[in-house]
């Protein structure tokens, strides 16, 4: 039986947000896990999301747009 479902972590243990009929008390399952809202907010929430292709574009902007630092004038 495969299912998803809604559970917050506390104290260590996943607690499901609604009653699981048809799995028994203390038994076995294997759980993936996708965090929902995360709290980390921001910029953190976006890593990973921008297609390559739409990266490697805006790197190019980037490059062409803005003035290039020397390191060696620092």
């Amino acid at each position: 039986m495969t299912r998803t479902i809604d559970a917050v972590y506390e104290g260590g243990v996943l607690r499901p947000l609604q009653l699981q009929d048809g799995i028994a008390e203390h038994a076995r399952v294997r759980l993936t896990l996708e965090t929902v809202g995360s709290a980390t907010g921001g910029m953190a929430d976006c890593v990973g999301t921008l297609p390559d292709d739409d990266a490697a574009e805006m790197r190019r902007i980037v490059h062409d747009q803005f003035e290039q630092v020397n390191p060696g004038e620092w």
